[in-house]
């Protein structure tokens, strides 16, 4: 079991890393780390949520964000390494997270989830939903 939970943090690096390409055309090695965790943490968390698909990928989203905000504070406010900034969107923090990319982020938990299943299976109690 412990293969597949790296297979399935190196396929979430990689796609974290893809999606950064083609949006922005560039990426950081701390977004493979971020994107592996995310993933990992998706799975776990919302394979265990006994709800609907909206609140999971809000879930999602909300577990997203918070990796964000931890990797930001890292990489960007202490290290000073400028992988992103969000200063320039409405309500953001620390220009680290903001409300836009949350609902972004909500989204693409879907494909995130989606892709823990295929690698490490489905969920038991989320089976029947």
């Amino acid at each position: 079991m412990k293969l597949k939970w790296i297979a399935l943090f190196a396929a979430g690096g990689t796609a974290y890393v893809i999606v950064e390409l083609l949006y922005r055309g560039r990426s950081h090695i701390s977004m493979f780390v971020a994107g592996g965790a995310c993933v990992l943490l998706i799975r776990l968390i919302c394979g265990r949520m006994k709800c609907g698909l909206p609140l999971r990928c809000l879930a999602g989203g909300a577990v997203i964000t918070v990796v964000e905000l931890i990797t930001g504070a890292v990489c960007n406010l202490w290290l000073g390494l400028g992988v992103w900034d969000y200063s320039h969107m409405p309500l953001n923090l620390w220009g680290q997270i903001c409300p836009y990319f949350f609902f972004v982020w909500s989204v693409l938990a879907l494909p995130a989830y989606g892709l823990g299943c295929l690698i490490c299976g489905r969920p038991a109690r989320s089976a029947a939903r």
